[in-house]
């Protein structure tokens, strides 16, 4: 099994299982799944799982899992649900269910101006990769016209350039069409009818069309005239005309009256109306956004900047797309986008300064370490939803680096010239290829990178400088980790009795290793001692979950590796953690692959919050049972809270394989 379908699996059984997922879809960065009960779902579970970055409640339950990965593990997720064999009528009773509950979750949004929002995000976001090719494919264009202006491009370069600007600018002079199509699935039409509306803007024909309007007088349209905004009022009315008209023409020739009626109604509305109309609020748009940037863009970029991460959150920023879709149209690109990326510029470096401040905290620090990478390349969720939002003032000093980065982009839109995307959707580095100006694309790259770079140290020095309270650095800045925080909901009456014997101190107590302090961890199997990294899972090997050994175990019975109190164990029996007195927290975790076993051929002997002594058995595996299920028997042990444990002798034969030294004058370690 792969790192992805045992994530897939663990996924599965924290959200309840199999019964209580009613549907499962993804999108760029989270795998969301429609739950039967909520309260079925064990989200510390899935918190802590490695390779999620975080979780995001709303009308689906949002598992936030990076690009790229999280498709993976969506079709690995779905398998499972395949493979527990769920019938068709109990999948439909699911379904049903799980709607219901949807729809209850979603009537805290459910407001006639979101719902509108919802649903143009929803004619734009197909289209999102589409407009990311044609205009990568347009920008390499750019390049390579640059090169044949110089004089120094060879012969074929000059002959690919006419293939790459149609390849390049295809999609975009048709894109009123495919909004069209996905405007009349929207708003309940045919797509076809909705693309056929469409296409009346963008037809070379529609200049033979003229007439006067009393006050206007004399009107030529041209083609493209209205766009992306005009093909939307085509299709809605013709949506709306088609429903209409449904039912209400008989069905013999229903088939016949019902398009056509729709279409010639809708098209004509288009060419004497929306073309007009849409077309004026297109330039209007193109013309304010561009006289807002060259009059006021440092001001303006400051509070664009600063501004659309709450926007995002409540889901008001898909209001942008179509102005996006209608500067790209009026003037080849887009200056907003690039101002409002800055947004997650502040965010990455608010998380780097909360690394850098929370040194003591494992688990926020590897989250960060997991969500960096793609908060650099402009998937700012993780960071949002895992880092920044719930420390809370963090969010809000990110929110301030944003919109420094903005001001400095805005800046440069004021006082040197516009520039912007050409597409719409990445941001952050992955936006480069994008970028595209009056003044040429070198100009609009060093622009965006130093509004890039000026977000990141705004957001780094705001944070780092004002982003804890006293209070509230002391709550996070402590080793917290899965083990760390089931330690520490743990069991009070082993920490009365460790309080009352004095050798082994409680998970509420505070722990203190003195400085130099050595400890022993054992080997908790028989077996061959190897490294971690020649274990078969890349966040083992990785050192991801911290630094420690492996066994190949030869007997069935696994104990602790060291004394002090059980802080975890999972009701499957495939993981242990044991913290010790002097604060040491070790995990073992036998075998990989063992989860899915769902605890069949393990017998627990211990439970949390029991006190062991190095060697006491906790669970108890038939091996003969287990080998051949499971990808390998090998069976980590690592130091979860490395930073206050250094290892100082490792021996593969005799003796204990691993000894850790404790780091610093008395150095304190828990709570």
């Amino acid at each position: 099994m792969s790192a992805n379908e045992e994530l897939a699996s663990e996924l599965l059984r924290h959200l309840g299982g199999p019964g209580n997922v009613a549907g499962v879809e993804n999108c760029m960065t989270r795998m969301r799944v429609t739950p039967v009960d909520r309260s079925l779902i064990d989200e510390r579970a899935i918190r802590s799982l490695p390779g999620v970055l975080g979780v995001v409640d709303d009308d689906t339950y949002q598992v936030v899992l990076g690009p790229g990965k999280v498709t993976k593990v969506t079709d690995a997720f779905r398998r499972e649900l395949e493979d527990a064999g769920a019938s068709a009528g109990d999948a439909e009773a699911l379904a049903a269910r799980g709607a219901a509950i949807k729809s209850a979750q979603k009537q805290r949004n459910n407001t006639p101006f979101k719902n509108f929002i919802r649903k143009i995000a929803n004619i734009f976001v197909p289209l999102i990769p589409a407009l990311i090719g044609a205009g990568i494919v347009a920008a390499v264009r750019g390049l390579l016209v640059n090169w044949v202006t110089v004089g120094t491009a060879p012969e074929f370069v000059e002959a690919v350039v006419p293939a790459l600007t149609v390849i390049g600018s295809a999609f975009f002079a048709f894109l009123p069409i495919f909004a069209g199509i996905n405007a009349a699935k929207e708003f309940g039409g045919t797509p076809a009818l909705g693309g056929a509306v469409a296409a009346i803007i963008v037809f070379a024909g529609i200049t033979d069309v003229q007439y006067s309007l009393p006050v206007l007088g004399d009107i030529v349209l041209a083609p493209g005239q209205g766009g992306v905004i005009g093909a939307i009022f085509a299709a809605g009315l013709c949506a709306w005309l088609e429903r209409t008209l449904r039912g209400k023409i008989p069905d013999a020739i229903d088939i016949l009256v019902t398009p056509t009626l729709a279409l010639l109604i809708s098209g004509l509305a288009t060419i004497f109306v929306f073309m007009f109309v849409a077309g004026n609020i297109a330039t209007a748009i193109g013309t304010g956004a561009i006289w807002l940037l060259d009059n006021s863009g440092l001001l303006a970029g400051f509070v664009l900047g600063g501004l659309f991460l709450p926007l995002v959150m409540l889901g008001l920023h898909q209001a942008l797309i179509p102005i996006h879709a209608t500067l790209i149209e009026q003037v080849g690109f887009t200056p907003l986008l690039t101002i409002l990326a800055m947004a997650g510029a502040g965010q990455v470096g608010a998380a780097l300064a909360i690394y850098f401040k929370l040194k003591r905290n494992t688990s926020l620090r590897t989250t960060i370490k997991g969500a960096l990478p793609v908060g650099i390349l402009g998937v700012g969720e993780p960071l949002i939803y895992a880092v920044t939002l719930p420390l809370g003032r963090p969010f809000l000093t990110a929110c301030l680096g944003g919109a420094v980065g903005g001001a400095v982009a805005g800046a440069f839109n004021q006082f040197a010239g516009a520039f912007g995307a050409t597409a719409i959707g990445p941001s952050g580095w992955a936006l480069l290829p994008l970028l595209q100006s009056d003044n040429g694309q070198g100009y609009a790259i060093l622009a965006y990178v130093v509004g890039l770079i000026a977000g990141y140290v705004a957001g780094f020095l705001i944070t780092f400088f004002w982003g804890f309270t006293p209070a509230l650095l002391a709550e996070h800045n402590a080793d917290e980790d899965e083990y760390g925080a089931a330690t520490r909901q743990g069991a009070d009456a082993p920490a009365a009795a460790a309080a009352a014997s004095g050798p082994v101190q409680g998970a509420g107590s505070e722990m203190r290793a003195s400085a130099g302090q050595r400890i022993d961890i054992l080997a908790p199997v028989e077996g061959r001692v190897i490294n971690l990294s020649e274990v078969e899972d890349q966040a083992f090997a990785a050192g991801t979950m911290g630094d420690g050994f492996a066994v190949e175990p030869v007997s069935g019975d696994f104990r602790s590796p060291v004394s002090g109190t059980i802080t975890a164990l999972f009701p499957t029996g495939h993981a242990f953690g044991v913290t010790t007195p002097e604060g040491l927290e070790v995990l073992v975790h036998i075998g990989l692959g063992t989860v899915d076993l769902h605890g069949e051929g393990f017998e627990l002997h211990r439970a949390e919050g029991d006190l062991v002594e190095a060697g006491d058995l906790v669970v108890a595996v038939d091996l003969d049972a287990v080998r051949g299920r499971v990808r390998s028997l090998a069976t980590p042990v690592v130091v979860l809270n490395g930073g206050a444990f250094q290892i100082v002798e490792r021996r593969t034969n005799g003796g204990a394989p691993l000894t850790v030294q404790a780091v610093g004058a008395s150095s304190s370690v828990g709570r």
